[in-house]
């Protein structure tokens, strides 16, 4: 379906690895406002920054895909020192093509991480790769994304992912 996702986790800072190997997943291309901060901050939340050191570490490429302005996205992506994609028109697949190819990856080995259902979960569907579904820091609170937040309930997952500990049943 559409409006599903591949896996659910309460935070970027959730995905690990080990959980990409599984996935096949070499390269993630990464939302920005509720997924890597709270809308409109210039700052990556608690804990974002490492996670980003961690993952290149690992030799996992990451991309940002955002449907927002340059002004929103370069600074952002400067500071975690990530390439990125403006103006994505996601959900249709222009940001994700792009991000793709200049990460020099093929569309089997990527996975898109968001917190909407309607622009990443959908982008991702669309473009046939998995989308790793974080739930938002924040609710946003202008009468728009209030709206769209309800409408994505009938969505939303409703369990989160949780990795087996090795040895533990």
């Amino acid at each position: 379906m559409l409006f599903r996702t591949k896996i659910a986790l309460r935070s970027v800072c959730d995905i690990t690895p080990q959980l990409l190997d599984t996935l096949g997943v070499k390269g993630l291309l990464l939302d920005i406002d509720n997924t890597l901060t709270t809308h409109d901050n210039p700052t990556p939340a608690p804990g974002v920054e490492a996670w980003v050191t961690g993952m290149q570490a690992a030799g996992i490429s990451l991309c940002l895909v955002s449907n927002n302005h340059p002004p929103r996205v370069e600074p952002f992506a400067k500071r975690l020192g990530l390439d990125f994609v403006c103006e994505g028109k996601k959900p249709l697949s222009k940001g994700y093509r792009e991000a793709v190819r200049k990460m020099g990856l093929s569309r089997k080995e990527v996975a898109a991480v968001g917190d909407q259902i309607f622009t990443d979960v959908l982008g991702a569907n669309l473009f046939r790769i998995p989308c790793i579904f974080v739930f938002p820091m924040e609710m946003e609170k202008t009468t728009f994304f209030k709206v769209k937040r309800k409408l994505e309930m009938p969505f939303l997952p409703r369990k989160i992912y949780e990795e087996k500990e090795e040895g533990v049943d």
